[in-house]
């Protein structure tokens, strides 16, 4: 089972910038996939990026043009750079990685969250 603690979340003013990490205790390709969800208080949970073990990328509407997701495999980590920073930013992100079971279902693993809080 995959672990995956998060890091790099904090308090930042409007128009700023801030990098979140996400190290994995394996080899990031062994995922399917990884990526950053996040939760505001009353809010459901919602994908803000992900990156296929190919590369590929996924954006959420509100984040494309701000937020960049990468990896580097080396460290086996994954990283979410987020610039033009809102206050409708703010929320909990939380690391995520995507694998498949034996029986082929999908399985989520998930870090710990790190808090966001975008305000002036």
């Amino acid at each position: 089972q995959v672990q995956l603690v998060e890091s790099g979340g904090g308090l930042v003013q409007p128009g700023g910038s801030l990098r979140l990490s996400c190290e994995a205790s394996e080899s990031i390709f062994s995922n399917n996939a990884m990526g950053w969800y996040r939760q505001a208080p009353g809010k459901q949970r919602e994908l803000v990026a992900t990156m296929a073990r190919g590369g590929s990328t996924n954006y959420a509407d509100s984040v494309k043009g701000r937020f960049t997701i990468s990896r580097d495999h080396t460290k086996n980590t994954v990283y979410l750079r987020m610039t033009s920073l809102k206050p409708e930013d703010t929320a909990v992100y939380y690391c995520n990685a995507q694998r498949e079971t034996a029986w082929g279902t999908r399985a989520d693993y998930w870090g710990q969250g790190t808090q966001v809080t975008v305000s002036s």
